[in-house]
């Protein structure tokens, strides 16, 4: 029997969903990317956390899929196990504006939850794309909020698949940036304080966030969000604008004419058009700036 084999029978025994070869492309925001041995679901914690021992057990290469809305993934899929959290999405309100959700807890809908519940606080991340987990992993923020002003504690599974617990403090968050980013460990839940507002001023405020992003952005075709960091003093998308950038392609990946900062999808994108566009963009920009991108989003 192949460790795979081994693996896959290790998650039906745990009653998870388990998929064969399953198109990573149908996975990610960007549609772009090809086949895992073995795409897994658990949904608690207590699962994750005796796949990813499995894991290390039978030597088998791992990565922690969300919803995929800031990664790239090779044209040739992924070699190994994709544990994805979709399924770790409880949510509730513990009281006095406290929220806890699980990893895997969309942040649209995260935002849709608060609102009825009356609480104020998110947002500006109504409309960013992807889960809590990942909202966490890179400390997500817009309309001049961002998570770190409403987290309290995030609960994960550290690098020995012990479940464990970080304070804020220990969060170290930055710009686009966590202790996650550094550390191996696997996100597993979220709290967070909000404080109670108007359900109706809420919502409103939600709505307008959401109709800017529609006006300014490419929602219309896939992407994986902005694409580079912000440059201190600066902005990703006006320098790409400045050099002319607009438009330009590298087969069907696209430099948005919405939004230079976003790359777009135009149909049946390679990760490898995306990758010759990036670069071109990072070395245009240099040559006519000085300034170096930074990419935000991440590859597989």
């Amino acid at each position: 029997m192949t460790v795979l084999n081994e693996m896959n029978n290790a998650a039906l025994e745990l009653e998870c969903t388990v998929i064969r070869n399953a198109p990573l492309c149908e996975y990610t925001s960007f549609k772009i990317g090809g086949p895992t041995d073995l795409l897994i679901k658990p949904d608690t914690v207590k699962k994750a956390a005796s796949l990813l021992n499995q894991c290390k057990l039978l030597d088998i290469p791992y990565f922690i899929l969300g919803r995929g809305s800031n990664l790239v993934v090779s044209d040739a899929g992924f070699r190994g196990v994709v544990i994805c959290t979709s399924e770790l999405d409880s949510c509730e309100h513990k009281g006095d504006g406290v929220v806890e959700c699980g990893v895997g807890v969309k942040l649209s809908s995260l935002c849709k939850f608060v609102c009825e519940e009356g609480l104020s606080g998110l947002e500006f991340a109504y409309g960013i794309p992807g889960s809590v987990g990942g909202a966490v992993y890179m400390n997500a923020g817009a309309y001049n909020g961002e998570m770190k002003d409403v987290l309290l504690e995030c609960d994960h599974i550290d690098t020995s698949f012990n479940v464990g617990t970080f304070e804020k403090q220990q969060l170290e968050l930055g710009y686009r940036n966590s202790v996650y980013k550094t550390n191996g460990y696997y996100i597993t839940s979220a709290r967070m304080q909000l404080s109670y507002g108007n359900k109706k001023i809420v919502e409103e405020r939600m709505n307008r966030f959401m109709n800017s992003r529609k006006e300014k952005q490419p929602l219309d075709l896939p992407s994986a969000g902005s694409v580079f960091k912000r440059p201190e003093g600066n902005y990703a998308g006006a320098l790409i604008e400045m050099c002319k950038l607009k438009g330009y392609s590298v087969g069907r990946a696209k430099v948005s004419e919405k939004h230079a900062g976003f790359i777009v999808n135009t149909g049946q994108a390679t990760a490898e058009d995306v990758k010759k566009l990036i670069r071109f963009i990072q070395d245009t920009v240099f040559k006519k700036t000085g300034i170096a991108l930074e990419t935000e989003i991440e590859f597989l």
